[in-house]
């Protein structure tokens, strides 16, 4: 995906539900959601182990189809082999754009969704490229 599309993505995007959030700080499960919520994105923690729990301001829930609203973009944190089983939970929640964190690629999970009309981004950081994008090469 072009920066310009990903940038405007990013810039309409409110909420952002996060499929394997975590409570560890040291994991990147946690501190790039933590990341986002203080860019002003609302995230909604998406993790069985932590059902009912607080988690970036909101509480846990077990599934996607447990989400009561639109998302627009869905940030995972799930190994490639866990994918395919969520694939029917994802396309029933169609959100706007489909985030594969750092080393997570699955060819026929990314086929799925592009198929279905759902723009993908794999194995990208959304927190690195949202750095990237939005605040500009460092100072020399």
């Amino acid at each position: 995906m072009e920066d310009l599309e990903l940038k405007r993505l990013l810039q309409q995007a409110k909420t952002v539900a996060v499929l394997g959030a975590h409570k560890d700080p040291f994991r990147p499960a946690h501190y790039v959601p933590r990341y986002l919520r203080e860019q002003g994105y609302r995230v909604l923690p998406v993790n069985p182990r932590f059902q009912g729990e607080e988690l970036f301001g909101e509480e846990a829930v077990a599934s996607l189809l447990d989400l009561k609203e639109p998302v627009d973009i869905l940030d995972v944190f799930r190994p490639p082999s866990a994918l395919m089983d969520h694939l029917p939970e994802v396309l029933a929640l169609r959100p706007g754009l489909v985030w594969l964190q750092l080393g997570i690629r699955h060819p026929e999970f990314e086929k799925a969704l592009k198929e279905a009309g759902i723009p993908v981004v794999a194995d990208r950081c959304l927190m690195v490229e949202h750095k990237r994008l939005f605040r500009g090469p460092l100072p020399l």
